[in-house]
């Protein structure tokens, strides 16, 4: 029996789209922080078959079944248990995928003495979900071309931001990501701007980062995040995934910001807020969020570490 701990990743620079090759690979160049607190926690033991017990519950999941038959293809990986726990609401826009897979090949690997390092388990992490390639390393953590392998970019000690989580529904969302990403590249006239525009965020962030400036950041990220849900808007039939409460999150952080508090917001493909700050101002952001009408509780999280083997 083997246990791994991951934590999920938000994307600052975002991805919305596949390419069009095998190996999942995102479309666009994406920048992510590892986020500590929200835990993805995976055992993995023999079976006489497959099982995925998820949060208490067996299931049946198709993406963790395909990733064993992938892993299967190169290595002799014998029947397995999988059971896996989150801290945080699972498929509901806070990255669960992809702390799932990061600690899932993390377990694997030691569980079977597959060999691999870090940047192999980061590349097969990705065909699981592509943003679990970050997951598997901690700080600040690029996946783009020309390779795209996952790497650091940057420690948590070189600028250690916080990130304050508004959950606005626990409620698994009814389009998940994977089918919302290839609705938007079929029917969205905004996607391929969208492909196209991605890049010069990135390069924008990835300076920001290094210089630590949190102004150009915050805005890069913002516009960003607003370009994506632009597309999943447009999509046929349209991805809303923003309640009330979302959107109220959205204005109190603008608000915060005019007073001079250092704060921007980015949302995935889910309706919960996460605002990043630095330390001074995370109570502050935290209180104000808490006043949102319809934010059911906030997650305050530091900068968290890379998947890791947490028992043997």
């Amino acid at each position: 029996m083997t246990t791994a701990t991951a934590h999920p990743n938000i994307a600052l620079i975002k991805y919305w789209g596949k390419q069009d090759r095998p190996g999942n690979y995102p479309a666009t160049p994406n920048v992510s922080i590892t986020l500590s607190g929200l835990v993805t926690q995976t055992t993995v033991q023999e079976a006489d078959r497959d099982q995925v017990t998820l949060n208490g519950q067996q299931v049946e999941e198709d993406k963790i079944l395909h990733f064993l038959r992938l892993l299967r293809g190169s290595f002799q990986i014998s029947p397995l248990h999988i059971d896996t726990h989150n801290n945080f609401p699972t498929g509901a826009g806070l990255a669960s995928s992809a702390s799932g897979f990061a600690a899932l090949i993390t377990a694997i690997n030691a569980h079977g003495g597959l060999g691999l390092d870090q940047q192999m388990r980061s590349a097969w992490a990705r065909q699981g979900s592509a943003s679990a390639a970050r997951s598997v390393f901690s700080g600040f953590v690029t996946l783009a071309p020309p390779d795209w392998q996952a790497t650091t970019l940057a420690t948590a000690e070189h600028w250690p931001l916080n990130t304050i989580v508004a959950v606005t529904n626990e409620r698994a969302k009814s389009v998940n990501s994977t089918t919302g990403m290839a609705r938007s590249r079929s029917t969205s006239p905004f996607y391929d701007p969208w492909v196209k525009s991605c890049q010069e965020d990135y390069t924008l962030a990835v300076d920001a980062i290094a210089r630590q400036d949190f102004e150009l950041l915050g805005e890069t990220a913002e516009r960003n995040c607003l370009k994506m849900h632009s597309v999943m808007l447009t999509s046929l039939p349209a991805l809303a995934y923003w309640n009330p409460a979302t959107v109220g999150c959205m204005q109190v952080v603008r608000e915060l910001r005019a007073a001079g508090t250092g704060v921007f917001f980015t949302i995935d493909a889910g309706p919960q807020v996460k605002a990043i700050c630095q330390a001074n101002d995370v109570e502050r952001v935290n209180a104000a969020l808490q006043s949102v009408p319809g934010v059911q509780r906030t997650l305050i999280c530091g900068m968290g570490n890379g998947a890791h083997i947490s028992s043997l």
